[in-house]
């Protein structure tokens, strides 16, 4: 059953992200997962489930996210056009 339970994560959220841009910013700015949630006010697994792509970020954890990584949202995103 957690197939059902990943697709129903999925679904719920309105955002995509870039698991891979995410990771990219984080290691860039010399974050382990830890210090990233912490200062996105979210669990390192949940950041693990983001980075891993098996969970997209609400709006409000993506803008967090975004200001401790002194970047915007949409750079966490996947760029206009596709990959």
């Amino acid at each position: 059953m957690p197939d059902t339970a990943t697709r129903r994560d999925k679904a719920r959220s309105p955002l995509d992200h870039d698991p891979q841009r995410l990771r990219q910013r984080r290691v860039a700015a010399g974050l382990t997962q830890a210090k990233l949630a912490a200062a996105a006010e979210i669990s390192a697994s949940h950041l693990s489930e983001i980075e891993g792509g098996t969970r997209n970020p609400s709006p409000a954890v993506l803008v967090r996210l975004a200001e401790a990584l002194h970047c915007q949202p949409t750079d966490l995103m996947p760029p206009a056009g596709g990959s």
